[in-house]
């Protein structure tokens, strides 16, 4: 989102961000990183992101067996 207002900003979260649906997905996304970082350790995790073998938007869930540790690009870089 770059070169946006707050005007914009507020207006994105409010529209998209802020909808119950997002705010289930983000929570989901935070408490596997919590469980991550409990597992390995926070500096394993530094740089990284927790990866989820099969994606929260295609019905994957928190479970152990989901979860990886992969870099930055090449999680952000998956289209799955």
């Amino acid at each position: 989102m770059p070169n946006r207002t707050k005007a914009e900003l507020k207006k994105h979260y409010a529209e998209y961000q802020g909808t119950p649906e997002q705010i289930k997905k983000r929570s989901q996304r935070n408490a596997a990183r919590r469980a991550m970082v409990k597992k390995h350790g926070e500096a394993a995790l530094k740089g990284k992101d927790v990866d989820h073998k099969k994606p929260i938007r295609n019905g994957g869930g928190n479970g152990h067996g989901n979860l990886r540790i992969r870099s930055v690009k090449a999680n952000r870089g998956d289209t799955r």
